[in-house]
């Protein structure tokens, strides 16, 4: 890489590291720069994998407040996370890279639409569960536990907009708040990010200068982002969460069709 392009992968480091702590889809800025760099589709994936690790990490650092009482859900769910980012990480090897192109952006379109109607749904939902006096199951029950699941066989395979899928499946199931529950998006976001790559570390071909500067960079990015995200009142985070998803589905579309 020259020193400019260099430059380049660190400040999308950072720019991925901020907007996955608070939204999700920070692949969308990192992978279209390693792709400028000259990287091929296959190693500048793995790459960002790796790269990414410490800014889920820091984010989730960041929002540790958030987890606390969350202990038993985490682990849950992160068993979902962990099994379905190692089935992802196998695809990406196994098919060809247009596999998921076309049924992604149907997938964050639909997470959206519940992202938009959440707040009316769950009232529904608690109105629903008070005429017939039960509770919301805690963890999600199993319709919960399979959702993530899946969606990590599909963030292992390319993770671009993986949390906003996760923010959408967790508020439609969960009777908690946003930022609670974005802050368990960022621990499963790091386990799909981790399994993933650690399967890449023994069948794929890595650009180590490109894993270091956008580690780095999301290290830092992942700080930034729960200083702003923790700050933003419920509205203003959902309001963020289709912002950035309609962006990413834009982006999505012109890659495939474009």
């Amino acid at each position: 890489m020259t020193t400019w392009e260099m430059l380049a992968v660190f400040v999308a480091g950072i720019s991925a590291g901020t907007i996955n702590t608070i939204v999700g889809s920070g692949t969308l800025i990192t992978f279209p720069v390693l792709l400028a760099t000259g990287l091929p589709p296959v190693t500048a994936t793995v790459s960002n994998a790796l790269g990414l690790i410490p800014g889920a990490i820091s984010g989730a650092i960041g929002y540790r407040a958030e987890l606390t009482g969350q202990r038993r859900r985490v682990l849950r769910l992160s068993a979902a996370a962990l099994a379905g980012g190692l089935g992802g990480a196998a695809l990406l090897l196994a098919l060809p890279s247009t596999a998921f192109e076309t049924i992604v952006p149907v997938l964050v379109t639909l997470a959206l639409v519940l992202i938009i109607l959440q707040p009316r749904l769950a009232r529904a939902v608690q109105a629903r569960r008070a005429r017939k006096g039960t509770s919301a199951r805690p963890n999600g029950g199993p319709l919960l536990f399979t959702g993530i699941l899946l969606a990590s066989v599909y963030g292992g395979y390319f993770t671009a907009a993986q949390g906003i899928i996760y923010l959408s499946l967790m508020g439609m199931l969960l009777d908690d708040t946003m930022q609670r529950l974005n802050a368990v998006k960022n621990i499963l976001a790091a386990v799909v990010n981790t399994v993933a790559a650690l399967f890449f570390l023994f069948v794929a071909e890595f650009d180590w200068t490109a894993v270091v500067l956008i580690a780095v960079g999301s290290a830092i990015g992942g700080q930034l982002g729960a200083k702003v995200g923790r700050k933003l009142p419920p509205a203003a985070l959902r309001g963020l969460v289709v912002a950035v998803g309609v962006v990413a589905i834009v982006q999505l579309l012109v890659r495939r069709y474009g």
